[in-house]
């Protein structure tokens, strides 16, 4: 067979060396023929190759595939380091190419730095789906949320946002429908979950809603938030706790229990009025939502509540609504205090001329200027008394006079007057030279 005929062949094939490859029926053809006691030489005439390549063929026993040959690489050595960095990151190439020029002094173009992670996207990406489900004790966990959903009411679509609250333990739920998500509709809602289940759990876990976390910094995990929110939480008694930037599915019950209301009790549902609405919701939760086998404990979260976690729950203490909060705004007088109500209460003599703010909630007074908290009293309950901290006068020369006294640390409730001057006369004739 000359070289014009194997070339037109179709068992021929050019590898990527030159070579000339033999297809995997040409290889099977030569161990037939080697079984059949053929030589080497008669096989390579038979096929139209060389004996060599017949040679290779049979010690390996088939087709060889071809084989790249491995080139030393930059990046060799460094895999376990370009892990850590690409999960570090989260995924960008470009921030690890840039630590891997000023740490290892090594410059690679993002297009081959994106060839060395690709390994290691889908542990990424297996690391955030991931979540450990585990199971809180009796009373210590609420989880709370809200879900929007468009609700024809009276032949209108109406946009209504459900208040969500799940306990850890039990699984039982509490919904309410409001026409807003602003941060009085996040009180109400706890309120009414707290009075339905009968007491305040340890702590409250939630997202990160801009009416309740003022911010929240993913790498730190420092958590600051809303004043309102802190106060609330001291007037009932629990803790709050907010889940991490973008892993809400660590409040995964509740996440799933805003799905469950939203595809069960309000499905396609229409209602004449809001008020049908709210009782439709409250007879689901009640008929429904908590008396059904849950998925994951097998129980009915009604009968879970009633036997672990009811009794494990703070009580609530006759404890009135948190409606009566109010915010006020004032202007520091000369006598480094606040009127409230009558009542005057003392802040840092610096701040006299500023104005301040103020939270009056949960029998305490709180001052505010600008974002930092500068003094917070018990609330008086008389009238045109005087509260003051004795701190706040530090450096006021004369400052152990009325309202002030020297024997006492901490507050001072006083029915004197407020001084109209803070410091003797005598000090001001010598300021300026003489008397007035």
């Amino acid at each position: 067979m000359d070289e014009k005929r194997i070339k037109e062949s179709p068992s021929w094939i050019e590898d990527p060396r030159g070579h000339q490859m033999k297809t995997p029926d040409d290889v099977a053809e030569m161990l037939r023929l080697k079984a059949c006691g053929w030589g080497l030489k008669r096989i390579a005439r038979e096929l139209g190759c060389s004996h060599h390549t017949v040679k290779a063929y049979v010690a390996a026993d088939g087709v060889r595939p071809f084989k790249v040959p491995h080139r030393a690489k930059l990046l060799d050595g460094h895999e376990d380091w370009l892990r850590e960095r690409f999960i570090r990151h989260r995924g960008n190439a470009d921030v690890v190419r840039q630590d891997l020029i000023a740490e290892k002094g090594l410059a690679v173009s993002r297009r081959t730095l994106q060839r060395a992670v690709q390994p290691y996207r889908q542990a990424l990406k297996a690391e955030a789906l991931a979540t450990t489900r585990f199971e809180t004790p009796p009373g210590r966990q609420l989880q709370i949320d809200f879900g929007e959903r468009l609700v024809e009411i009276a032949g209108a679509r109406v946009k209504a946002f459900v208040f969500v609250a799940t306990l850890g333990h039990s699984r039982r739920l509490h919904i309410q429908a409001f026409r807003h998500e602003q941060q009085a509709s996040w009180f109400l809602g706890l309120e009414s979950a707290f009075t339905t289940f009968g007491g305040v759990p340890e702590h409250v876990l939630m997202d990160n809603p801009r009416a309740l976390v003022v911010r929240h910094d993913a790498v730190s995990r420092t958590v600051l938030f809303n004043d309102k929110l802190l106060a609330f939480a001291k007037h009932w008694g629990f803790s709050p706790r907010a889940c991490a930037p973008y892993r809400a599915r660590t409040k995964g019950k509740t996440e799933s229990g805003v799905g469950y209301v939203k595809k069960n009790a309000i499905a396609g549902h229409r209602f004449e009025s809001w008020e049908a609405f709210e009782a439709h919701l409250a007879r689901w939760e009640r008929e429904v939502a908590n008396v059904r086998a849950h998925g994951t404990t097998g129980e009915p979260p009604i009968v879970r509540f009633e036997r672990d976690e009811v009794h494990r729950l703070k009580p609530l203490g006759g404890r009135p609504s948190f409606g009566s909060l109010r915010e006020l705004d004032r202007l520091v007088g000369n006598d480094c205090a606040v009127e409230v109500d009558t009542n005057s209460y003392s802040v840092p003599w610096r701040l006299i001329g500023e104005r301040v703010a103020i939270t009056v909630a949960a029998g305490e007074v709180r001052i505010r200027y600008g974002a930092s908290e500068v003094a917070v009293h018990k609330q008086s309950e008389g009238r045109r008394q005087r509260i003051v901290d004795r701190a706040h006068l530090d450096g006021v020369a004369g400052c152990d006079g009325a309202g002030c006294r020297s024997d006492s640390n901490g507050p001072t409730v006083s029915h004197a007057p407020p001084p109209s001057l803070l410091r003797p006369l005598a000090e001001y004739e010598a300021a300026v030279g003489g008397r007035f």
